[in-house]
C-alpha cells in the first residue's frame, strides 16, 4: 500500500508544474446562470415531440382497428370458406416474408417485379371477394376464389426457387473465380 502511495506521490510531483490553476473571469457566474436558463428554454422543444408520439401512437391503433374491421367484413360467408382463406392467407404471407427476407441488391429486380405481380393478383382477389359479397357462395366463386390464392402461393414458391438458384449460380460463379 505504501509503494503505491509512493507511486501516485511521485506521479503528482511530476505534473506539479502542469496544472491548471487559472482563474475564472468575473462574468463566469452570469454566463452560466445565462446558459442555464437557455436550457431550460429548449424544454419547450419537447411538448411538440411528445404530440408528435401521440399522433403516431393513435395512428397505430387506427391501423390496428381497420385491420380487425376487415376481418370482419368476411363475415358473410361461410365457415369454411373463411378458414379456407385463414389457411391459403397464412401460408402466402409466409412466403412473402420468405421472399422479403431474400431481397439483396442482386435480387431487388426479381423481388420487386413480384411485389408489383402480387398486387395485380390481389386486386384480382379483392373482386372475387366483392362478387361473393355480393352474389352469395357459388361453386364457381369458391372454385375461382381457390384458384387465386393457389396461384398465388405457387407464383410465391416459384419466385422463391428463382432467388435461391441466382445466389446458387452467383455462389458457383464466386467459387470458380477464386
Amino acid at each position: 500500500m505504501k509503494k503505491e502511495n509512493k507511486k501516485i506521490d511521485n506521479l503528482f510531483q511530476k505534473l506539479e508544474h502542469q496544472w491548471d490553476i487559472a482563474e475564472l473571469e468575473k462574468d463566469h457566474g452570469e454566463r452560466f446562470l445565462n446558459k442555464l436558463n437557455t436550457k431550460k428554454q429548449s424544454k419547450k422543444y419537447f411538448f411538440p415531440l411528445t404530440i408528435a408520439a401521440s399522433i403516431a401512437v393513435l395512428l397505430g391503433i387506427f391501423v390496428f382497428y381497420t385491420s380487425e374491421v376487415k376481418s370482419k367484413e368476411f363475415q358473410f360467408a361461410s365457415k369454411e370458406t373463411r378458414q379456407t382463406d385463414s389457411i391459403f392467407s397464412v401460408i402466402i404471407q409466409k412466403e412473402l416474408d420468405k421472399i422479403k427476407k431474400k431481397k439483396s441488391p442482386e435480387n431487388k429486380k426479381i423481388i420487386t417485379d413480384a411485389l408489383k405481380q402480387m398486387k395485380v393478383l390481389d386486386q384480382d382477389y379483392d373482386k372475387i371477394l366483392q362478387e361473393l359479397k355480393t352474389n352469395g357462395e357459388s361453386k364457381q366463386i369458391i372454385y375461382a376464389m381457390i384458384s387465386n390464392l393457389q396461384t398465388r402461393i405457387s407464383f410465391l414458391q416459384t419466385v422463391l426457387q428463382h432467388i435461391e438458384e441466382n445466389e446458387q449460380s452467383k455462389q458457383i460463379h464466386d467459387e470458380k473465380t477464386i
